[in-house]
């Protein structure tokens, strides 16, 4: 057996042993690891100290591949083409009197135990005259005060004027350097034609000072108001317009006001193509009332007309007029005995009757017997001569 004394003479001899092991491997195995290593990746010892040869080519390589190329050379632009010149001059002119509007009204809050001021909505708008008087859709405001931006994003608060929901038109103002109100130039709708260019400015989903651009796709649309009341003669375009859009100027190519941008049709909610705008004509009667007086209570005979079926009976049987298209159920012109198109057997139609004259203003078109019916107020009782079956007929309409 063992002894104590004989575990720790092997134990020194072993550590003797595994000490010699050590120094044979550093010596003699671990050179040739490395010369092996070597051998694999294809590097041999430099000459003169220098670097491998290998990596001096590769090195040599990759300078030669990583050459930085050139820029392309710029090519003079030249003349804008005219198209492009009508946009580019049109929107620096009318960018201006373009607004951006943020909507607010106070609310009570549950947590605070108090009402709070919070924002509603954002739209567009324009100023209307150098007096800081700025228009929008009324929808967009809906009566409440706005912090209104300019062009140069310095912001102003606006206070409300008047509204006339029926025409989804309202009024705001802002006190502001007189440098600052630029005014908008108005054109007329009557004369619009299908197929020509349109420029809507305002802003998109917050983007502020967008240009779009398009055609009239058609004309004498009818839309609801945000009071349910019918507007007529409504201008369609394919301009884009999408929410925030709203309240800003529809313009032609020369940077008059031809309407105001109020809706568009999308099942996605985002522009699909087919907007539309209330006519300047309609807006031109509307607005200098609501700065007046602060609302606008227009005299109404409870008709729809639609200018293309007027246009068609001017054509067709040379009358000059506004044809009826259809009557208020128990409205004034109703109960007067004034009639619209109808149905007189399965696939006969009758013509409605055709409005020739309010009192002794002559009425040819739409815009002649809205403007003839500022002249009242409800209430008010007119003699309105029409034609029925080509024969000239006269009835006194007591206004609502």
């Amino acid at each position: 057996m063992p002894t104590d004394y004989d575990f720790k003479r092997l134990e020194k001899q072993y550590r003797r042993n595994v000490l010699l092991l050590g120094l044979v491997i550093l010596v003699f195995v671990v050179p040739n690891i490395v010369i092996g290593m070597r051998s694999l990746l294809g590097q041999s010892e430099p000459a003169n100290g220098g670097a491998p040869a290998a990596l001096q080519k590769a090195t040599a390589d990759t300078t030669e591949t990583f050459n930085k190329p050139d820029p392309l050379p710029i090519t003079a632009r030249g003349d804008l083409a005219d198209f492009e010149r009508t946009s580019v001059e049109l929107f620096q002119r009318v960018s201006p009197a373009v607004v951006y509007l943020n909507t607010r009204s106070r609310v009570y809050s549950p947590f605070m135990r108090r009402s709070v001021e919070v924002e509603t909505g954002s739209g567009s708008g324009f100023f209307w005259d150098d007096q800081g008087h700025v228009v929008t859709n009324f929808h967009v405001t809906r009566g409440e005060a706005a912090t209104i931006v300019l062009h140069d994003q310095s912001q102003y608060e606006a206070r409300p004027i008047g509204q006339s929901p029926g025409h989804d038109l309202a009024v705001l103002k802002i006190d502001a350097p007189p440098e600052k109100l630029t005014g908008i130039t108005a054109g007329d709708s009557a004369g619009l034609l299908v197929g020509q260019a349109v420029f809507a400015i305002g802003n998109p989903f917050g983007l502020s000072q967008t240009l779009t651009t398009g055609v009239v796709s058609a004309k004498s649309r009818t839309i609801e108001s945000p009071s349910g009341r019918t507007i007529d003669d409504v201008i369609q375009i394919d301009a884009a317009i999408n929410p925030g859009n709203s309240g800003g100027p529809l313009l032609d190519s020369a940077g008059r006001l031809i309407g105001v941008n109020t809706a568009i049709y999308s099942p996605s909610g985002a522009s699909a193509g087919v907007g539309f705008a209330i006519p300047v004509d309609t807006v031109n009667r509307v607005v200098p009332e609501i700065i007046a007086t602060g609302s606008f209570k227009p005299a109404d005979m409870g008709i729809r007309v639609n200018q293309e079926l007027s246009s068609i009976a001017q054509r067709q049987l040379g009358i000059e007029g506004v044809m009826i298209y259809a009557t208020q159920s128990d409205g004034p012109a109703e109960q007067a005995g004034l009639r619209g198109v109808r149905e007189v057997r399965p696939g006969v139609i009758d013509a409605g009757d055709i409005i020739v004259a309010i009192g002794k203003t002559p009425i040819k078109k739409l815009s002649d017997l809205l403007d003839a019916l500022l002249e009242f107020r409800p209430g008010d009782q007119v003699i309105v001569t029409f034609y029925r079956n080509d024969e000239q007929r006269q009835m006194t309409v007591t206004l609502q």
